[in-house]
């Protein structure tokens, strides 16, 4: 395609949106390097982010932006190799499988405690907040917390697996406000460091562990943003990891983000640079994964809440940055400002969801009283 034809496709595409090029709305885009046009026809929205992360192109309200570009699904606009050979590495390889289990741990998770101390709240919760009668990020993450704890119907002396427990936040929470005995696992060894001594004292164990490993039986389990990280062809297996280590009457949650639609393949530039191997799940999916194996005891959909969740992210990210500097670059910063606006802008179009679901295995007598 000439460098004419390809200029004209990628306005047209931006102005079936709402967006211009060099426009002046705050959701507009400055184009500042003329290979803009010929990176994202050829590599997508890989090429697309890896221009912002290389100052190519400007935009002052990224939320925005992808509030308004997603809905209009530029991806089946603009076909390139880049995205299919992505997607024709996700069907021939097993991208969850043991052998890259901790992938996701070693290049997300931990490049550095710091940086997430400095964009989360007090608790270190990374996953989306719960709004409703909140304040503030640290009350609505106290609040998510709460909610699990009550939906599990959490009680002194019940034991809990917690499947990517992260930094211990929800751990440490039912140890101390509900007495629960847990154990937390992670693939991050950052996590599993820092979690051990956020949980100092209370009968908690932090271990260094893949899921597949755990053989014991728990009175609940509770998986909260990590079933983004299992892969289509690892859904079934999953499920049946959890029922083998769930007694018979327990309950489990699983908080996970959620797609509209079903693909084998993450984004391309998320993939690459902010979460290796992962894959938003959809509704049949999962549906598929469950069958046979637990009753569907409840499911809430709480998406809308991430938008604020990540622009608090953002906005503690951004006013802490002075202290991070010296440890990341100036590309890290737009890489990452990148990834919080255009996913709070996924969740204000309702592209992405927030699902939790409270599973048992024989559906529990006289059924499920919601909590909310």
């Amino acid at each position: 395609m000439g460098k004419d034809k390809g200029k004209y496709l990628i306005r047209d595409i931006l102005a079936q949106a709402g967006i211009a090029i060099n426009g002046s709305r705050l959701y507009d885009i400055r184009v500042l390097h003329e290979g803009f046009y010929r990176r994202v026809l050829c590599r997508g929205s890989l090429g697309f982010g890896e221009a912002y992360m290389d100052g190519w192109w400007e935009c002052d309200r990224l939320d925005e932006l992808f509030c308004k570009l997603i809905p209009s699904d530029p991806k089946s606009k603009v076909k390139n190799l880049t995205a299919l050979l992505h997607a024709a590495r996700a069907v021939v390889l097993n991208l969850g499988g043991r052998a890259r289990a901790f992938q996701i741990g070693e290049r997300h998770y931990d490049i550095g405690n710091e940086l997430y101390r400095n964009m989360l709240d007090k608790r270190m919760i990374y996953s989306c907040a719960y709004w409703e009668n909140a304040q503030d990020l640290d009350e609505a993450q106290e609040a998510k917390l709460d909610l699990i704890c009550r939906k599990l119907y959490l009680k002194p002396g019940d034991s809990i697996l917690d499947i990517g427990c992260g930094w211990g936040g929800f751990a440490r929470y039912a140890a101390e406000k509900y007495g629960a005995r847990v154990v937390g696992i992670t693939v991050s060894r950052e996590q599993a460091s820092l979690g051990r001594m956020v949980c100092e004292g209370l009968p908690v164990e932090i271990r260094l562990q893949d899921y597949r490993n755990v053989k014991e039986k728990f009175d609940h389990i509770v998986s909260v943003g990590m079933f983004e990280h299992v892969g289509f062809k690892n859904y079934r297996p999953y499920m049946e990891s959890v029922g083998n280590c769930l007694k018979d009457n327990g309950l489990f949650l699983l908080h996970t983000i959620g797609d509209n639609r079903s693909f084998v393949a993450g984004d391309p530039w998320f993939s690459k640079y902010i979460f290796p191997n992962s894959l938003v799940p959809s509704m049949k999916q999962i549906s598929a994964a469950l069958e046979g194996l637990f009753v569907m005891e409840d499911w809430h959909n709480i998406g809308p809440g991430y938008d604020a969740t990540l622009l608090s992210w953002f906005r503690n990210f951004d006013r802490n940055w002075h202290k991070l500097r010296e440890q990341y670059d100036d590309r890290f910063y737009r890489m990452w400002k990148y990834y919080l606006l255009s996913c709070a802008g996924s969740f204000r179009s309702r592209n992405l969801q927030v699902w939790q679901m409270v599973l048992s295995k024989r559906g529990l007598p006289g059924g499920y009283r919601q909590v909310r």
